[in-house]
């Protein structure tokens, strides 16, 4: 019961993110009708609406996300003459007759004044197929809940719960625009023009929704203050006693409390034997629960690198939690290889079960979670960034712990390569999967073949932030196998960083590639794993950096194209 809480809660918190943004104009359009007959079957439909896509996207792999991206044109269309609908009345009429002839009374039903229970449903489904809200923390808990799990009624349920949530704020938002309609009802010329910057205002989000501005360029705006809020309803609802350390029952002299005692009996430890209680027992220790091709993980390493050397000496025990993503992340002589490479000392244990994960109630990839010295946890985030804030919670610790030398706070940390911070200013390419199972956004003529071997070619143009084959592949559920050489990829980009996850076929044969940018050579802006002519090669499976670009950032193409076949390809990740 407490999770549905919490995600109904995460819902309400969606009117304080820049995401939300573009589904208020065609909330507040509606102020004008009555709430139980227009405004409520319209927010009950966008929550439906919601759970149901997120539902198929969590469960059913990518005919569903292709499914959504007809569901979305369509929504646009539905809403757009809605827009034009409020701004010229005798445009929409126009635009409404075809409609009608053919028997649909969905452009008609968004026209001014014939608004109803059904029309109200509609638009409220339409902006439903659209909204993307940001992936805080309580949603990534839930859609991480759903991978690990797999299909289950309460996802769907959580997601309804969320979806209702922030019907609720948007139901206030809708209350307060009526209230303020009510004020201006005394001047006509005044509802006119309401009703026309109404309109303005979803033809306006019509636009950012179409391309795709919501999910780069409204998530770069969230607000640290939303995601704050989010991991704070996570103690508060998951466990009340985390908010007050005073009031939380310490560990036994003899033992170590849940959760640390979910590291005890693992197997499967890089760098160190198996930790024992008597090593963490009256220690504050660090977990970083990471996985070596999470480009995210690997941006904050070298903060946690950085804690692990400077306050070794007081007290802090930094832990590593490996928990995959992908299957070749589980063997562990890779994880042994990758933690060597990327210059990892502490000890590291591997989770292939996620049952450290689920004990400390991580919701993403990085999690840091720090205890004190009596075995609580005393603080916990998730993501990138609050480097500085992370820092003074140990120093505080280790302080109540009687440390003594704490060194005071660490100068800027710099990392290099896959590691250096992301360039957010010009970060507008998501994270791409190209498994059937979460793929989406592809652009080579015809769907995706699951499972099958398959001749594919580049489409003559490539939109922004979508991705096509050539040559002969086979598409699983986790990535894309190259069965001869000659293959490809490409994608086009707006990010000074492109990385690609890759694996070769066998570990005996390395696959060599190269890249370009825009057809040339990509010079002073190749990445850290190729050269200046674009060249490369594939010898283990870890993330590659194939392209920084070295002056001002903009839509490029890059094509990598392989020339041995056997290589696999997991996702595009960016910086």
């Amino acid at each position: 019961m407490s999770l549905f809480i919490l995600s109904y809660l995460a819902g309400v918190l969606t009117i304080a993110s820049p995401c939300i943004l573009p589904v208020l104009p065609f909330i507040l359009a509606r102020a004008d009708r009555p709430f139980r007959r227009s405004g409520l079957p319209m927010l009950l439909g966008l929550a439906i609406a919601f759970a149901a896509v997120a539902s198929l996207a969590a469960f059913a792999g990518g005919w569903a996300v292709a499914a959504n991206q007809f569901g979305r044109a369509a929504a646009l269309v539905l809403l757009a003459i809605f827009g034009l609908g409020l701004v010229l009345p005798a445009l929409s009429a126009r635009l409404a007759a075809p409609f009608v002839a053919a028997g649909s009374r969905l452009a008609l039903w968004a026209r001014d004044g014939r608004s109803g229970l059904i029309s109200s449903v509609a638009l409220g489904v339409a902006t439903g197929l659209l909204w993307t809200p940001c992936a805080g923390p309580v949603l990534g808990l839930i859609l991480s809940g759903a991978a690990l799990s797999g299909p289950a009624p309460q996802t769907g349920a959580l997601l309804l719960a969320y979806g209702i949530g922030a019907a609720t704020s948007l139901a206030a938002a809708l209350m307060a625009g009526r209230l303020a309609l009510m004020r201006l009802r005394s001047s006509l010329p005044w509802v006119e023009r309401a009703r026309r910057l109404a309109g303005i205002a979803a033809i306006g989000s019509v636009t950012v929704l179409g391309l795709g501005l919501d999910t780069s360029l409204l998530q770069r705006l969230s607000t640290e203050q939303t995601n704050k809020l989010e991991n704070t309803l996570v103690k508060l609802v998951s466990d009340p006693a985390s908010l007050w350390p005073n009031s939380a029952v310490a560990a036994s002299p003899d033992t170590i409390a849940a959760p640390l005692a979910s590291l005890l009996g693992r197997t499967g430890w890089v760098n160190s034997a198996p930790l024992r209680a008597e090593y963490l027992r009256g220690k504050v220790v660090l977990l970083n629960v990471w996985t070596y091709s999470c480009i995210n993980c690997l941006r904050a390493l070298p903060h946690v690198k950085s804690w692990a050397a400077k306050y070794e000496a007081q007290g802090l025990v930094v832990i590593g939690v490996h928990a995959p993503e992908f299957a070749f992340e589980k063997v562990q002589d890779n994880v042994a290889r990758a933690s060597a490479a990327l210059g990892i000392r502490y000890p590291v244990v591997l989770d292939n079960d996620f049952r450290i994960w689920r004990a400390f109630r991580n919701s993403g990839w990085p999690g840091l979670h720090i205890l004190s010295a009596d075995g609580r946890i005393r603080h916990q985030a998730t993501g990138e960034g609050r480097y500085e804030q992370t820092e003074r919670v140990i120093q505080r610790l280790l302080a109540e712990a009687n440390a003594t030398g704490i060194a005071s706070p660490s100068q800027p940390v710099e990392g290099q390569g896959t590691q250096k911070e992301a360039d957010r200013r010009n970060l507008r390419s998501p994270e791409t999967y190209l498994g059937h199972d979460k793929a989406e956004r592809f652009a080579s003529p015809g769907p995706l073949t699951r499972d099958q071997p398959r001749e594919y070619r580049h489409p003559a143009t490539l939109p922004a932030n979508f991705w096509s084959l050539s040559g002969n592949w086979t598409v699983g559920p986790e990535f894309a196998a190259l069965n001869a050489a000659g293959g490809g990829l490409r994608y086009r980009v707006h990010a000074r960083d492109l990385h690609l996850v890759l694996v070769p076929g066998t570990p005996d044969r390395p696959v060599r590639f190269r890249v370009r940018i825009d057809g040339a050579a990509p010079g002073a802006s190749h990445g850290s794993d190729t050269d200046e002519q674009g060249f490369g090669t594939v010898r283990d499976g870890r993330l590659y950096q194939l392209v920084r670009q070295a002056g001002p950032v903009g839509d490029r193409i890059v094509e990598i194209e392989f020339l041995d076949p056997g290589v696999r390809a997991y996702a595009f990740t960016f910086g």
